[in-house]
């Protein structure tokens, strides 16, 4: 992370007066439009909206939106990784949300892969199976966490460096050398 804190490209977005501001821009408007849309699905699969409109007519609209924001997310965020790599790789708030966008992912794949198969006997369902329910809720809590851990990693609060408990050094993967015995 240090090289990749050195190299140009991240030199040259840290320090640009607006490039950063304007991916930090983008990434929070395609996570309002990625999260939105799955958040609407999530509800349905709860069936808490639109219990008359079938499932599968909602994944045909909404999951283009979804992936639309999805892949500029991951884009936007990827930039501002690089922009700051040594201090968001050490930061707590970074680490809980890598593990919760993988948590998400896993289980998206679930429902895309399995319980979304069986769609055709539950798509209109009202309430829907456990296993369809179980899903929308869970979406709906990692992406709640995910917003939220992603939010706090603007704060320097945990940074390597400052005098904190050692379980925080430990899950930020600060090294002796780089906390200073004299910080507060």
């Amino acid at each position: 992370m240090q090289w990749l804190a050195e190299t140009e490209w991240s030199i040259a977005l840290h320090e640009s007066q607006y490039a950063y501001a304007i991916v930090e821009s983008i990434h929070v408007w395609a996570l309002c439009l990625f999260v939105g849309f799955a958040a609407l699905l999530d509800l349905r699969l709860l069936g808490l909206v639109f219990p008359e409109v079938p499932v599968t007519h909602m994944t045909r609209r909404v999951l283009p939106w979804t992936k639309v924001g999805f892949t500029v997310m991951v884009a936007s965020g990827v930039l501002l990784v690089l922009a700051i790599p040594f201090r968001t790789y050490h930061n707590v708030f970074f680490r809980a949300k890598a593990v919760l966008l993988v948590l998400a992912g896993l289980n998206a794949f679930v429902f895309h892969r399995w319980t979304y198969r069986t769609v055709g006997a539950w798509d209109t369902t009202v309430p829907p199976p456990r296993a369809v329910w179980v899903t929308g809720l869970l979406s709906l809590v990692l992406w709640t966490a995910i917003v939220f851990s992603g939010r706090m990693i603007a704060y320097n609060w945990f940074d390597c460096g400052k005098r904190q408990p050692p379980l925080i050094n430990a899950v930020a993967g600060c090294t002796p050398d780089m906390i200073d015995p004299y910080s507060q």
